[in-house]
């Protein structure tokens, strides 16, 4: 009697699984039917009810719930913050050819025929012709076959962890479909949504009562970086893969069209709208047709990308400065409207850049509704020619910001007002200046001025400036936002219990910071200049400024004769720095910091040091074998050389690593003698590398 009691439970919870097991298996197919093959296989009406069964099932039966059922899409808990994620093989973005005709396709045909060095009369290259889509790029990285970790773009080295979101996405499999995975599959692709989408979810916004969203693209992305994954699963999310990062464990095709189909046969959902294309003629035949369809799309994409077909020949083609050779973005001219300036105004940026806006008569473009037009400069306000009250043509250019075209000279009205820059800040009445190298025009009270706050507070509190840790951008956020710091002095007076009271800061975070900030009271001459983010002083600057007049009262009452006499400080630089300290809304804040207890080192002007590399300019550019870029600028430093952050004619040598980019490429041009670590070394014995 009692072995046939147990066996009931035992059939019961063996029928279970089978159930849950098959549930998944039908959901993940009509998935893939759905988000890969785009040719749904049942009713959205059928596909729910396969849905809540399962997970009525699991709910009864925990024990069967498995880390890549469809259940598990719906999110977790929030997130603190996005963690790191370094990419093994980097992210690296594509080239955009500024040419938007036809003819950018001969171009980038003809530059991969010569790099190739393929004679006149050779076979045409093949090429993959692809839709650029208008989403964020993602990383999804596989083991043996299960979801690992995904990740966004970053700086193409470092992304952020954004797994817990990436899950919640339908189109996105959490398990190849395969019984023979690879050990690793690095897939790269976009994250985007459908306009039809886009639609039904400002519906819904309006109809909670909320502000409708603006367009596909940055609700896809913001939906990505979204810290609480419940509230990216609301989002109607998809998914398109076009490539490849890290491999082990797998045989990879030929080529790249290859790639494309392996992708797919792996259950990944890759656009059907490609093709190979053999020679500029059918690269050209492709813009225009993909030009011609672009509005009946289901999607958003702002142009076409080229890729060299041949795996092998990618790689002989390398990269250039973060770059692959071998590819290119293809864009659409953007879309424009006219309408009719209301006036111009002028915002301030982070840096204190002082931008001319158009305010327009609202008018629909490129997918939004568009109210402002950067006009970027007063010298590009002078060259269009834009009057308040013209009638101007607008496009959203790169189809995301607004800028002015042209100006319809014929209709301007008899009253129309040409603009003025002002004289003074429009957010703190400091003034406004512009360097005679520079077209942008700046306030001048970087110390003071609201909307450069946060930037200035951030760079105040650097490390290589006052080194105050702890003091990042969210801290500087809330600081700011709540009104408790202004300036950089009202740092000083902040206590552990006003810390202690912003949104996740505990009594012994508190703590560390006004530890760290009253450490920082103690700091070289040298470090205090540099903080104090006056334009063009970066650290070498500061330093050569503190040797020179030895004091800051000195270098304060210096004038701009007085100050080219110091090092490598030329006209503009000294206009720069006498202006700064001219402001007197900058002085104020430096008497606050002195009266807070902020002190530094003074001493009588000193020589530069003597040395092997004295009176020698050094530029550091890339990752050395076994030298941190601070440590070999230290070495450089301490043998009496100037380690700068630009090449210039004065560059005396330029030492290069691994995946060095622009500033290699700049020495080059100027013929500047380039070496690597052991000539760096070389030169600090003594040496002629």
């Amino acid at each position: 009697m009692a072995a046939g009691a147990a066996s009931e439970p035992v059939t019961a919870a063996a029928e279970a699984a089978r159930r849950a097991k098959a549930l998944r298996e039908a959901i993940r197919a009509h998935d893939h039917a759905y988000y890969v093959l785009d040719a749904p296989t049942v009713s959205d009406a059928e596909y729910d009810a396969l849905y809540r069964e399962l997970v009525e099932l699991e709910a009864r039966h925990p024990a069967l719930v498995t880390p890549d059922s469809p259940t598990r899409r719906v999110g977790g808990q929030p997130v603190a913050a996005f963690a790191p994620v370094r990419h093994r093989v980097p992210m690296l973005s594509i080239r955009t050819e500024t040419d938007t005709t036809a003819g950018a396709a001969e171009k980038f045909d003809a530059r991969i025929r010569r790099e190739l060095g393929l004679p006149d009369g050779a076979p045409p290259v093949a090429y993959v012709a692809e839709l650029k889509f208008d989403g964020l790029a993602v990383s999804l990285r596989y083991e043996r076959g299960l979801l690992a970790v995904a990740a966004t773009r970053g700086d193409g080295e470092v992304g952020e962890d954004v797994t817990r979101n990436a899950r919640t996405i339908r189109a996105i499999p959490q398990r190849l479909a395969t019984a023979d995975p690879p050990e690793v599959l690095e897939v790269r692709g976009e994250v985007y949504m459908r306009r039809a989408d886009f639609a039904r979810l400002n519906e819904r916004q309006r109809a909670a009562g909320g502000k409708p969203f603006i367009n596909p693209r940055n609700t896809a992305a913001g939906a990505v970086r979204q810290l609480d994954p419940a509230a990216t699963a609301q989002r109607p999310l998809r998914f398109f893969a076009y490539g490849l990062g890290e491999t082990a464990g797998c045989t990879l095709p030929a080529t790249h069209s290859g790639v494309l189909r392996m992708l797919r046969d792996f259950g990944l959902p890759v656009c059907a709208d490609w093709r190979v294309a053999r020679g500029a003629g059918e690269l050209a035949a492709f813009y225009e047709d993909v030009a011609r369809r672009r509005d009946d799309l289901p999607f958003d994409i702002d142009g076409v990308v080229y890729k060299v077909d041949d795996l092998a020949a990618q790689r002989r083609l390398g990269y250039v400065t973060r770059e692959p050779r071998w590819a290119v973005a293809h864009k659409f001219p953007a879309e424009e409207a006219a309408t009719t300036v209301q006036d111009i105004g002028v915002q301030v940026g982070r840096t204190g850049a002082i931008t001319p806006v158009a305010r327009l008569a609202p008018v629909f473009v490129g997918g939004v509704t568009v109210t402002n037009a950067t006009l970027h400069n007063e010298d590009e306000v002078r060259r269009k020619d834009v009057h308040v009250g013209d009638t101007v043509v607008v496009r959203r250019a790169g189809d995301v910001i607004p800028e002015v075209v042209r100006v319809v000279v014929e209709r301007r009205p008899p009253d129309a007002r040409p603009f003025r820059m002002p004289a003074h800040c429009p957010e703190c009445g400091s003034a406004i200046a512009r360097l005679p190298d520079e077209a942008v025009a700046r306030c001048t009270g970087g110390l003071f001025c609201p909307a450069q706050r946060k930037q200035a507070l951030l760079h105040f509190a650097g490390r290589r400036a006052m080194d105050i840790e702890g003091l990042g951008d969210k801290l500087v956020d809330q600081l700011v936002d709540a009104g408790l710091v202004r300036t950089p002095a009202d740092v000083y007076s902040l206590a552990t219990g006003e810390l202690a009271a912003l949104e996740r800061m505990a009594e012994k975070s508190a703590a560390n910071v006004v530890a760290a900030i009253e450490k920082s009271k103690r700091t070289t001459l040298a470090r205090f200049v540099f903080a104090l983010g006056i334009r063009h002083v970066g650290e070498a600057t500061a330093r050569d400024l503190a040797r020179h007049f030895g004091g800051l009262d000195a270098l304060m009452a210096a004038d701009e004769a007085s100050l080219q006499e110091a090092p490598d400080v030329g006209p503009v630089l000294a206009q720069s720095v006498a202006g700064f300290f001219a402001e007197p809304h900058n002085r104020q804040v430096i008497e606050a910091l002195r009266a807070a207890g902020v002190r530094w080192d003074e001493h009588a002007p000193q020589r530069a040091a003597a040395g092997p590399l004295a009176g020698k300019t050094v530029v550091l550019t890339g990752t050395l074998p076994t030298l941190s870029r601070d440590a070999a600028k230290a070495l450089v430093e301490s043998a009496g050389g100037k380690a700068a952050g630009s090449v210039s004619k004065k560059t005396d040598y330029v030492v290069a690593g691994a995946e060095a980019g622009g500033k290699l490429d700049r020495a080059r041009e100027l013929g500047i003698r380039i070496i690597g670590e052991e000539g760096l070394r070389a030169l600090l014995a003594g040496r002629q590398p």
